[in-house]
């Protein structure tokens, strides 16, 4: 079967994330990178500011000249590993072939999801309207048969695009994309193929291996490649898992007990899903909660023998709830989540199996 490969690219991320948390910046121009102006280096801009020509990797200074109303945030990489660990469990929930780039961007194989009923295109935006559903963020899609086709799709309708590339319109595509567009292609090399006349991938296509070699060494069979569409598609997963986890944000703060104790339920519920459709048992169970001012608390505990089923794991959830959670503030997220996986030797029967 063809190979279908997602590569989904969070809207201008961080910045993103600071006008999620904070309503107040939501339509202006956030510029993440800090004020350092002599040293700092912007991390990200919101498309606000990008209408001013500010872009990530400018030194903060020039963005600030460019855009003088712009504010400026420090990056907070603790609550951004916190959203992308989120996502990248969306990711799993759909398929475990995964290839994570950074915090905001991850190549998806889903091959083996696409049938008459389920298009690439259509799985795509079930992912993307399930992160925006969890994570109130907008993101982009780019679906092709490889990788780096699939990544020049994510990039061609920012934001909030979902865009496919095959045989039919790749060399149309291909053809009419600026240069500098290719992945692989820097600033240096950029500039060299300008000097050669090559500004376009029509123009690339155009030269011929042993004329791209001679100019590129190595990299003149990848650029030649590139610019016929043909490129890998295999992903570098990483196949073991250190835990398995699911969590949930409030619409608004929590303080009732019993409310959250059946969320922190169905929670343990689906975790355990998880772990035994990977055939897997745990050793440590974690809560986690945030508190309507963003402080994160956690508590874990070993558990008496190897566990999997969702009763078993509430048990362990339950007692650590009760002792991570402060009576009197209420919480806009709770999370429980297992670790310490193994393949278990044999079946254990535990109190639970006796249960009618």
């Amino acid at each position: 079967m063809e190979r279908r490969i997602i590569h989904i690219d969070m809207d201008a991320f961080f910045a993103q994330v600071e006008q999620y948390d904070n309503p107040k910046l939501r339509g202006k121009p956030v510029i993440v990178g800090g004020r350092s102006f002599n040293r700092g280096v912007v991390a990200t801009a919101s498309y606000e500011a990008r209408k001013f020509g500010v872009h990530s990797a400018m030194p903060t200074k020039t963005a600030h000249k460019l855009c003088p109303e712009g504010i400026f945030v420090h990056p907070r990489f603790e609550r951004y590993k916190e959203i992308s660990n989120q996502i990248k469990e969306i990711f799993l929930s759909y398929t475990e072939e995964i290839e994570p780039l950074s915090l905001d961007e991850a190549y998806l194989d889903i091959t083996n999801l696409v049938d008459r009923q389920n298009s690439a295109r259509s799985i795509a935006l079930s992912i993307q309207s399930e992160i925006f559903e969890k994570t109130g963020l907008t993101s982009s899609s780019g679906i092709s048969y490889n990788k780096y086709l699939a990544k020049i799709a994510s990039g061609m309708n920012k934001p909030r695009g979902t865009t496919v590339i095959d045989y039919s319109n790749v060399l149309e595509i291909l053809h009419q994309l600026p240069i500098g567009k290719f992945p692989g292609v820097g600033k240096v090399t950029e500039e060299k193929m300008f000097e050669l006349d090559i500004k376009t991938g029509k123009d690339l296509y155009d030269k011929s291996m042993s004329e791209l070699t001679a100019i590129f060494g190595k990299r003149g069979a990848s650029l030649y490649n590139k610019a016929r569409g043909i490129g890998t598609n295999e992903l570098t997963v990483q196949r073991e898992r250190k835990s398995i986890g699911k969590e949930t944000t409030f619409n608004y703060d929590r303080n009732d007990d019993q409310e959250i104790l059946l969320v922190l339920e169905n929670l343990s519920e689906k975790v355990s899903e998880r772990l035994l459709d990977k055939g897997m048992v745990a050793n440590v169970v974690t809560v986690k909660i945030k508190t309507g001012d963003f402080e994160t608390h956690t508590r874990q505990m070993m558990t008496v023998d190897p566990i999997s089923s969702g009763p078993e794991i509430y048990h362990y959830a339950y007692n650590l709830y009760h002792e991570v959670k402060d009576q009197d503030v209420p919480i806009r997220l709770i999370g429980v989540s297992v670790s310490n996986l193994t393949k278990p030797l044999y079946r254990n029967l535990t109190i639970y199996d006796f249960i009618l």
